[in-house]
């Protein structure tokens, strides 16, 4: 039996217990939040025996194996470098860390307290995404990636709801490094990581507020970017965020020497695009028909997950959750590398350099255009 606390008792931390309880051998121990009604209500709405609003304190009296950090990204790295050094695992919301040294720290923690450590990328874990990675194990791009392309995208196109959601102008996701574009990326970026090799990627990044924002006068926030990124081995990448554009995706194509894959976690499919070409006509005929019925055969595998209750939204985060259980209780490698955590922290460490630099360059320009 693996014991397990919760620190933060927010949304995420719902979606947490939700799959822990679905985990076979895991039991939530205790919950803690520092506000005691935070932790008493999730308690109770979870039937933990122990709820707390004092860390230390939780560790103490219910020793957890595991402890899920579920609170605002400032309070990661020392909660998560407390509870290892405590004596337990971690599993850390995203995003990680407000930055790759922080990141760093806390690899470096785990490794040398001989302690399991991961986020909660679980875009990586569905369905779609681990039969993705089946395919690349057996061959199928041909090769190495030589392009990837991730899209990860947030419905913000009503003004009434952007004014409602960022209304608060001492609101934590705007003190990140990164704002609003800091809580969402990671799952995007970690995408691209998961197949680079070099440590230190180059990253071209540009972006801007979208006009609703501008509408309604709020240019403080970024919810349009557009990334470039290059690795040492020719490997290219583009990254796109949106609030915007419609469809809203979550989207990665990887494209080999080959074959390329096109994955869509929205719904839950996987599709195989061959590089070879029909002859004549055929080619304006056979593709489609193909695709068709790779479609067809992604709902009838979705419909037999579903029918063995195997296709909640957040399986996802199940799976992931699970395989770090997993790896603990075997000692075998955690499910995310330490080098793709730090990857993504890396990549969107400039990100947000540049375009906090490109945003101020933008504000003097106007500022010099009003005078």
């Amino acid at each position: 039996m693996i014991n397990i606390g919760i620190i933060g008792c927010g949304k995420i931390a719902d979606q947490h217990a939700t799959e822990i309880q679905r985990i076979k051998g895991s039991k939530i121990v205790g919950v803690c939040d520092k506000e005691e009604l935070m932790a008493k209500q999730m308690s109770e709405r979870f039937n933990v025996e122990h709820y707390f609003s004092d860390v230390k304190k939780m560790l103490e009296v219910v020793q957890p194996d595991v402890v899920h950090i579920t609170t605002p990204p400032h309070s990661h790295f020392e909660l998560g470098k407390y509870c290892m050094e405590a004596g337990a695992h971690v599993y850390i919301e995203k995003p990680f860390t407000l930055n790759a040294s922080e990141a760093e720290i806390l690899i470096k923690i785990a490794i040398n307290h001989n302690r399991k450590l991961t986020v909660g990328h679980n875009a990586q874990f569905t369905h779609a995404a681990m039969r993705m990675r089946e395919l690349i194990k057996k061959g199928f791009l041909g090769g190495e990636p030589i392009h990837m392309e991730s899209y990860y995208c947030y419905n913000l196109s009503d003004p009434a709801y952007a004014k409602a959601l960022l209304g608060d102008h001492n609101h934590w996701v705007r003190k990140l490094p990164g704002k609003l574009l800091h809580n969402i990326i990671s799952h995007g970026i970690s995408k691209i990581a998961e197949f680079l090799t070099c440590d230190h990627p180059t990253v071209i990044a540009y972006g801007f507020p979208s006009q609703v924002l501008k509408s309604i006068n709020e240019t403080d926030i970024i919810d349009e970017l557009r990334v470039i990124i290059h690795d040492n081995d020719s490997t290219t990448a583009y990254f796109t965020f949106s609030s915007q554009m419609r469809p809203v995706l979550h989207q990665f194509r990887i494209y080999g020497p080959v074959n390329a894959l096109i994955v869509d976690d929205d719904h839950q499919t996987v599709i195989k695009l061959k590089g070879e070409k029909y002859k004549s006509y055929l080619d304006q005929f056979m593709p489609s028909a193909i695709l068709a019925r790779q479609y067809m055969a992604n709902s009838m595998h979705n419909i037999n997950k579903f029918l063995k209750m195997d296709f909640h939204m957040n399986s996802g985060m199940k799976y992931l959750i699970e395989s770090f259980y997993d790896c603990i209780t075997n000692n075998t490698p955690v499910p995310i590398s330490y080098k793709e955590i730090m990857l993504t922290t890396n990549i969107m460490d400039k990100i947000f350099i540049q375009i906090n630099s490109n945003q101020s360059v933008r504000c003097n320009i106007q500022d010099e255009n009003e005078c």
